[in-house]
């Protein structure tokens, strides 16, 4: 949809719709583009209006915004999940719009800025995932890459439509007869080009002393040329005595003043009569001679800003018709002669010799002016021959002289071949091709009229044009427009046209077709760490991989960002699909080597098929996304093909989301508790506190459903803080009942981790309750703390001073390393239990098991194994010195009541 919205209001919309409807749900979304000061201004975003104004009345700087100043300075977002302990955004913004958190981000593509966006929450913090994020960036990434192209594709556009109004001021100038003629012309084209009425112009004068005189007002004007020519007449008498024209004599260059106030060079009292408020002047030249100006005054009393591409335009054009007006000037000269000399003749026989001499010197000019034109022209006679041909046209067509080419049938340019059927060829207004001398084609424009005097046709003059360069620049758009231009393969607008295709063969045809959305894992810390020029390399080696793997009956293309679409057709069965997805994988099982870097690529597949998952081409691409995204939820390399189920799944999630907002109001939350048992002593030495939805209707509600939902709508800090002050005052509970000896787990959320006030929290429980800090183990996962591991690490400090525990759960299954490990002030390492679920059969489980017990003893930590469920995992454990355990061995977990008559009063 980005791809294919070439307006850019319409794209820029389609982006915040998107991350506002299948991202996350945010108060606002905005998107500013620079404006020419340096500022940027709201272009567009929702709602409409925010605090009285509408985005577009919204100014920011980075001189004045800091928050600004930092994105445009580092081209990387910045996340403030809590603007009240950051002072980086604007205090302004942060009152008007009563913004809790903000996600701000540049729209780039390379070195260049296209704009920002920004994301912001008015009452709550918006709790963004690192998915999340990334989804966010990677939907500005794909509006970065469609503006510039929208921008490309425009610039080419405009450089076309510049061309061809050349070529077509310069047509029209090479057929008018008159000086007065010419002149309109020249004025429609500058007018159009600067948008105003009231080009003039002024030309030198001879009789006068060589002066320069007004002489011609365009037609558009409000004004009439006689009142015009009144006042020129009533204020100066020569225009050369104005600084603004000398100047222009001075440097054969156009002038160009904006504001007449601000410039000394223009006469103050002409501007003031005349109303100017800027002033183009465009000097013609032809003959390296001055013949006057074009002189374009600004009379809106605003002041209008040009290009300077538009200014070269137009002096372009004025240049075009000074060439014309010299030709004019110097045939109007030559036919007063002729006149002269031929009455002379009637009555001056003796001067017959002189006026035949000024004759063969005119033609002598006028075969110089043919054969000076850009155009190829040739002759036709009657008979349907070449007649005559100017250098143009025989440098076009391959020939070295006249000779070689007049007298021969038009058909061997037009066709190719001499056909001798004496027919004229007719006017052609569409492009058609030429033949050369060898027989080669080229493209060409060209316009047929006839030589006529009177009613009597003597022939035909073809003129013409090569648009080979023309031709290139129009397939060059087009390959822009349906190829990437990174990989070469098609682009999402070129796929959608090519499944809508399949999909009309395949109902023909009762076939099936296949969709295949691949996605890369990991891709965005491939650019993060090694920069975006090596992440497009990696896609580049990925679109060759895709290209060699697919079969015959496969069509691959890049979507944008990370993600690829392939399109099997007449697909037999799902087993072919899965074989083609085999292959796939199998393209990535070699390591990708670029720049001495090995990297190891995996990617997630989701599989939509025709006709059973749609009959639509947006329906099989949104199932297939769907099914990715499901994909990406196992470990990599994975695929599926869309269930049904993924989609009832999101109503199931709405369902919760909303009954979610008041379990804590309804007091539907309840804590289990799950063992940590000594093995050696066979001794309950602590307990880890986990979460479970008692909803009214539904039951209990797995953790893995209403967990990710509490992240997304940011209710996990205030549920987290109720799982951490319950779980700490149960312990207190059991230790007034004599159970002193117990240690207290409690799993923390990234948002609550990232929380400014964490340590105050747990300090003000440790307060409440007494307990003592060394019973309190909070677990955080690998990847929590590797998300900002300067935050983790200053906030782990801080909960450190407390006395508290800090344990790694899930320790194994994330991307930490062990420099940064040594970095952390960490008590006990929780070994995953998808580790220990294979530990009897797995030799790799064994063995990276084994690692992290050796691992954990060297640097001094306690180390847990997590889903115990056998007596034989037990002891191998043991074997290894690991001692710590939990899991259905010991125990599921449980209630508080029932943990104490399992566990406590029955020792």
């Amino acid at each position: 949809m980005i791809n294919t919205k070439l307006d850019l209001k319409e794209m820029l919309q389609a982006v915040t719709d998107a991350i506002s409807e299948e991202v996350f749900q945010c108060d606002s979304v905005g998107i500013y583009l620079p404006q020419g000061d340096g500022t940027f201004r709201g272009f567009t975003g929702k709602p409409d209006i925010l605090n009285g104004m509408t985005l577009d009345m919204h100014v920011i700087s980075p001189k004045d915004d800091a928050l600004v100043r930092e994105i445009t300075r580092t081209k990387g977002a910045v996340y403030i999940p809590d603007t009240r302990s950051d002072d980086r955004p604007s205090d302004w913004a942060v009152d008007s719009f009563l913004i809790r958190s903000l996600l701000g981000m540049p729209i780039s593509y390379g070195e260049e800025l296209y704009g920002l966006v920004f994301l912001f929450n008015y009452g709550q913090p918006m709790n963004i995932t690192d998915e999340q994020r990334e989804t966010v960036e990677a939907f500005v990434n794909m509006a970065a890459v469609a503006i510039r192209n929208a921008n490309d594709l425009t610039r080419k556009e405009k450089l076309i439509r510049d061309k061809q109004m050349l070529l077509d001021a310069n047509s029209e100038l090479s057929r008018a007869e008159t000086m007065d003629q010419a002149i309109q012309i020249c004025f429609r084209y500058v007018g159009e080009l600067l948008q105003n009425d009231d080009p003039a112009v002024h030309l030198l004068d001879p009789v006068a002393g060589k002066k320069i005189k007004p002489a011609h007002l365009s037609k558009n004007s409000d004004m009439s040329e006689e009142q015009w020519l009144e006042m020129h007449q009533a204020q100066l008498d020569d225009l050369l005595e104005d600084r603004m024209y000398q100047d222009a004599i001075r440097t054969r260059l156009p002038v160009y003043i904006p504001d007449v106030t601000k410039d000394d060079r223009p006469s103050q009292e002409i501007c003031r009569t005349f109303g100017i408020t800027g002033m183009v002047v465009l000097p013609m030249i032809a003959m390296n001679e001055i013949l006057g100006f074009i002189a374009v005054p600004n009379r809106s009393g605003r002041v209008i800003e040009y290009a300077q591409a538009t200014i070269d335009l137009a002096q372009s054009v004025v240049d075009m018709t000074a060439s014309t007006l010299s030709n004019l000037l110097f045939i109007e000269k030559q036919e007063m002669i002729i006149n002269r000399r031929t009455s002379e003749v009637t009555v001056k026989n003796e001067e017959l010799q002189r006026v035949i001499t000024e004759l063969e010197s005119l033609s002598r000019e006028k075969e110089l002016i043919l054969k000076s034109a850009g155009e190829g022209i040739f002759g036709i006679g009657l008979d349907g021959k070449i007649t005559f041909s100017n250098p143009a046209a025989l440098k076009m067509l391959g020939y070295s002289r006249p000779e070689e080419l007049e007298g021969e049938s038009f058909s061997k340019i037009f066709h190719g071949e001499n056909l001798r059927n004496g027919e004229l060829p007719r006017q052609n207004d569409e492009v058609d091709i030429f033949h050369r001398k060898d027989n080669t084609v080229f493209p060409v424009e060209y316009d047929i009229s006839f030589i006529q005097e009177d009613d009597q046709v003597f022939g035909q003059v073809v003129i013409f044009k090569d648009i080979t360069e023309r031709r290139y620049l129009e397939e060059e758009i087009k390959y822009y427009a349906y190829y990437d231009s990174l990989t070469d393969l098609p682009n999402r607008l070129q796929m959608k046209e090519r499944l809508d295709e399949a999909l009309m063969n395949a109902t023909r045809g009762n076939e099936k077709v296949a969709v295949l959305f691949l996605d890369l894992d990991r891709f965005k810390l491939v650019n993060d760490t090694f920069g975006h020029s090596f992440g497009d390399l990696l896609l580049k080696e990925v679109a060759v991989r895709l290209s060699e793997a697919i079969p015959v009956n496969g069509i691959v293309s890049r979507q944008g960002g990370d993600e690829f679409m392939i399109i099997l057709l007449d697909v037999k069965s799902r087993s072919e699909v899965i074989r083609s997805v085999g292959k796939i994988n199998k393209a990535f099982a070699k390591p990708i080597v670029i720049d001495d870097h090995e990297l190891f690529i995996k990617n997630s597949i989701g599989i939509s098929m025709y006709p059973e998952d749609g009959d639509t081409a947006e329906q099989l691409i949104k199932n297939a996304d769907t099914a990715m995204y499901h994909s990406k939820e196992v470990a990599g390399g994975s695929y599926h093909f869309y269930d049904e189920k993924f989609g009832k799944r999101t109503i199931e999630s709405v369902k919760y989301e909303n009954a979610l907002y008041r379990a804590l109001e309804r007091d539907e939350f309840t804590l289990y508790y799950q063992p940590q048992i000594d093995f050696s002593s066979h001794r309950l030495v602590g307990v880890e506190a986990l979460i479970r939805w008692n909803h009214p209707e539904e039951g209990l509600v797995p953790p893995d459903i209403f967990i990710p939902l509490a992240e997304q709508t940011g209710l996990i800090v205030e549920i987290g803080e109720w799982v951490l002050r319950e779980a700490v005052f149960q312990l207190k509970k059991w230790q007034d009942k004599g159970y002193t000896d117990l240690d207290m787990a409690v799993n923390l959320s990234a948002a609550q981790f990232e929380q400014g006030n964490l340590h105050r929290i747990v300090k003000q429980v440790l307060a409440e309750t007494g307990i003592r800090p060394g019973q309190l183990h909070l677990e955080l996962t690998e990847n929590q703390i590797m998300r900002n591991t300067d935050l983790a690490i200053s906030t782990m400090n801080k909960l450190k001073e407390l006395g508290v525990h800090l344990d790694i759960d899930d320790f194994g299954t994330g991307y930490s390393s062990l420099g940064y490990l040594q970095r952390f002030p960490l008590t006990t390492l929780k070994i995953d239990r998808t580790f220990i679920r294979d530990i009897l059969f797995d030799e790799d489980d064994r063995a990276l098991t084994d690692t992290i017990i050796t691992m954990a003893k060297n640097m001094g930590l306690e180390v847990i194994a997590e889903g115990v469920e056998t007596i034989e995992q037990a002891d191998y454990l043991a074997s290894r010195q690991c001692m710590l355990m939990q899991g259905y061995y010991f125990s599921p977990p449980v209630p508080a009541k029932k943990l104490e008559n399992d566990f406590l009063t029955n020792k």
